[in-house]
C-alpha cells in the first residue's frame, strides 16, 4: 500500500489547443477509496491513465509513496488495473485468468494456487474457477477480473468504469461489494467513473474534474452541502441543484418575488447586482405563499415524487421539488413553494465561484 502524490500534472495532446489534464495536484492518503468523476471528456480516465503509465506526463511528476513514477513502464510501478471491459482470455478458465500474470511473473504453482484460492474465497468464486469466462454472468466475469488484480497484492488499485456494462441492480450490488473488499484490504485506490452515484457512495473521498482541471476534492457530504463552484453544485446531486439567476436587492437575494435574507458580508462580492441562488430540490418545500411555480411535469418514483416546473419571467429554467409522493400537485396546476431556512447557496453570477 501506498500514498499518491500528483505534483501538477500535466497531459497536452498535439493539436489540442487545452491540455486533457491541467497541472493537476492532489494527495491520495495510504489505503484511501478515491474517486475521480466528471462529465465525458474531463481528463477523468486520462489522470487514471498517467498514474498507470499508460498515457505520457507532459508536465509535473507522479509519486506512488515515496517513488517518482513519471518514467517508469507500467509494469514497474506495482499497480493492478480493472478496465470496464473485463480483458479475460476466453480458453482460460477462471482459475487460470487470476493466476497469469503471477505465472509470467515466474510465481511457484503453489504459491499462484494459494493466492487464487484466497481471492476466490474473498470474491464467492471459488465454485467458478474451472469455469471458462463465457459460462458467467457479467457480474461474475467483473469480479474474476478483480481477482486477477488482487492476487498480485499490488501498492495500487486503479478501476476505469469497471462497472459501467453491467445493468442497474447489478451494477448496485457490485459497487457495494468493490466497496466492502476495499475497506477489508485496505489498498489504495483510484476508481473513474462518469456515475455521481458510484462516486458518492463509493468514494472516501470525490475528486470532480471539468475541463481538464480539478474543481473540488472532497468528502461525499461536503461536495453536496458546501459545492466550491457552480459546477460542482449543478453536477452533484440526483437531480441536479437548481441554480437561478437572482437580483441583489436591500437585504438579500430576490428571486420569483420572493426575497431570500442574506448578510451584506455574503453579497460583498456579487458582481453586476445580480447572483446565482442554489437550491437542492428537497431544499424546496410547497407552502401557502412563496415562489410561484406552474408544475410542467411530475415523476412519482414510488418513495417520493419530482416536480419539475417554472417561474414566470425564468421560462429557460426548470425548478425541480422533491415532493410527498402521496399527495403530489397535478401537472399544469400551479402551486408555491419556498425555500427552507439555510437550504439556499450563493454562487458568483461572473465567475460561478461560492459567495
Amino acid at each position: 500500500m501506498a500514498t499518491i502524490t500528483y505534483d501538477k500534472a500535466t497531459r497536452q495532446y498535439a493539436g489540442a489547443e487545452h491540455p486533457a489534464v491541467d497541472k493537476l495536484d492532489l494527495d491520495i492518503a495510504d489505503g484511501e477509496f478515491l474517486v475521480l468523476v466528471g462529465p465525458s471528456g474531463c481528463g477523468k480516465s486520462t489522470s487514471l491513465r498517467m498514474l498507470a503509465g499508460l498515457e505520457d506526463v507532459d508536465g509535473g511528476t507522479i509519486h506512488i509513496g515515496d517513488q517518482d513514477v513519471t518514467g517508469l513502464e507500467p509494469r514497474d510501478r506495482d499497480i493492478a488495473m480493472v478496465f470496464q471491459n473485463y480483458a479475460l482470455y476466453p480458453h482460460m478458465s477462471v482459475g487460470e485468468n487470476m493466476g497469469f500474470a503471477l505465472k509470467i511473473a515466474g510465481m511457484s504453482k503453489a504459491d499462484i494456487q494459494s493466492r487464487v484460492e484466497d481471492a476466490a474465497r474473498l470474491l464467492n468464486l471459488e465454485e467458478f474457477l474451472e469455469r471458462k469466462p463465457k459460462a458467467l454472468s457479467g457480474g461474475q466475469r467483473q469480479r474474476v477480473a478483480m481477482g486477477r488484480a488482487i492476487v498480485r497484492e499490488p501498492q495500487v488499485f486503479l478501476m476505469d468504469e469497471p462497472l459501467s456494462n453491467l445493468d442497474a441492480k447489478l451494477r448496485s450490488s457490485t459497487r457495494a461489494q468493490i466497496g466492502q473488499l476495499q475497506r477489508k484490504l485496505g489498498t489504495t485506490t483510484v476508481y473513474v467513473t462518469h456515475d455521481q452515484i458510484e462516486a458518492m457512495t463509493m468514494g472516501d473521498r470525490v475528486a470532480v474534474l471539468h475541463d481538464g482541471v480539478l474543481q473540488q476534492c472532497d468528502t461525499p457530504r461536503t461536495l453536496y452541502d458546501q459545492p466550491i463552484n457552480s459546477f460542482v453544485a449543478g453536477f452533484i446531486g440526483s437531480p441536479a441543484m437548481n441554480l437561478c439567476s437572482a437580483d441583489v436587492v436591500d437585504g438579500g437575494v430576490r428571486f420569483g418575488g420572493t426575497t431570500v435574507p442574506v448578510g451584506r458580508d455574503t453579497l460583498r462580492n456579487a458582481d453586476a447586482g445580480t447572483v446565482l441562488l442554489g437550491v437542492r430540490p428537497e431544499g424546496l418545500e410547497l407552502a401557502d405563499d412563496g415562489i410561484p411555480l406552474t408544475v410542467d411535469l411530475v415523476e412519482e418514483l414510488g418513495a417520493e415524487a419530482l416536480c419539475h416546473g417554472h417561474v414566470d419571467g425564468h421560462e429557460d429554467t426548470t425548478i425541480v421539488v422533491r415532493v410527498d409522493a402521496r399527495v403530489p400537485p397535478k401537472t399544469g396546476s400551479r402551486v408555491h413553494v419556498r425555500i427552507r431556512q439555510g437550504e439556499h447557496h450563493l454562487f458568483s453570477a461572473d465567475t460561478g465561484q461560492r459567495l
